[in-house]
């Protein structure tokens, strides 16, 4: 057997339907007095949450009758600067802890709560034309496609290059640096633009790698060099509705959304980082 890992990560998305389900029919609770009024909950949320996201929406507005869930889906860097320039959003979640601290440090969010973890990995298409078979091989991907420094993406992908580079030697980081062809706002941009067969390999989420794990194939990055990606969550200061905002954040930390989360493949609030 090669020493090489090559392996399409796959998620329980028949699980993650009947947990849905199963939530939607969880029982309804009013929101505020005036029922015949509509209630938006403006949630800004790095990319890498869409799928989990959506379908807690979904739970969230049948047990909360007359709401309705308007998500924001970009980079974290970018839904920061969206807020500091006085943008409407009643929730952010983030993809790393420095855009929220950002925020928080600026009164324009309360005090955050980690909800979620996820792990980067290196995705190529299915053909796979670089032959990349373990990490190791990175320097062999001609065509790089990685996030800007300063999407959380991004930086994660920055600091598992310095690591490897500790003991693969120096030219394994001006080898792959040097690969670099692309570098997208989000970790979407990235996985769209690999599974097209634009780059040779990405670095996205774990949890991106298996909404197309028939486009892409994934090799996995030694623990030893990996980093973890904590995703912390805060009703804004200037909240529309600052309890429907919290109903929300309540949503997502609970069992229920706990589930969604961890069918999708994310570490779970509870089961903390390893």
């Amino acid at each position: 057997m090669k020493n090489s890992k090559r392996r399409c990560v796959s998620v329980g998305l028949g699980t993650l339907a009947l947990i849905v389900s199963s939530v939607l029919s969880a029982p309804r609770v009013a929101v505020g007095a005036d029922s015949g009024k509509p209630h938006d909950v403006v949630v800004f949320a790095a990319a890498s949450l869409k799928e989990t996201f959506e379908a807690i929406a979904k739970s969230f507005e049948a047990a909360h009758p007359g709401s309705h869930v308007v998500l924001q889906l970009a980079g974290s860097q970018e839904l920061r600067t969206q807020i500091e320039n006085g943008a409407k959003a009643d929730v952010f979640a983030s993809a790393d802890t420095k855009h929220m601290s950002a925020l928080q440090d600026a009164g324009l969010v309360g005090k955050p709560t980690i909800f979620a973890r996820n792990e980067p990995v290196v995705v190529t298409p299915t053909a796979n034309p670089a032959g990349l078979h373990r990490f190791e091989d990175l320097p062999k991907a001609k065509k790089l496609i990685v996030g800007v420094d300063d999407v959380p993406i991004g930086r994660y992908t920055k600091q598992v290059i310095e690591k490897a580079g500790k003991d693969l030697g120096e030219s394994f980081v001006k080898d792959v640096e040097a690969n670099v062809v692309s570098r997208e706002l989000n970790v979407r941009q990235i996985l769209a633009k690999v599974s097209l067969g634009e780059g040779d390999a990405g670095f996205v989420y774990k949890t991106d790698a298996a909404t197309v794990r028939d486009k892409v194939q994934v090799i996995d990055i030694p623990q030893r060099w990996n980093v973890i990606a904590e995703y912390p969550i805060a009703v804004t200061s200037h909240a529309a509705d600052p309890d429907l905002a919290k109903a929300w954040v309540e949503m997502v930390s609970s069992p229920r959304g706990q589930k969604v989360l961890s069918a999708a493949g994310f570490q779970t609030a509870a089961a903390g980082a390893h």
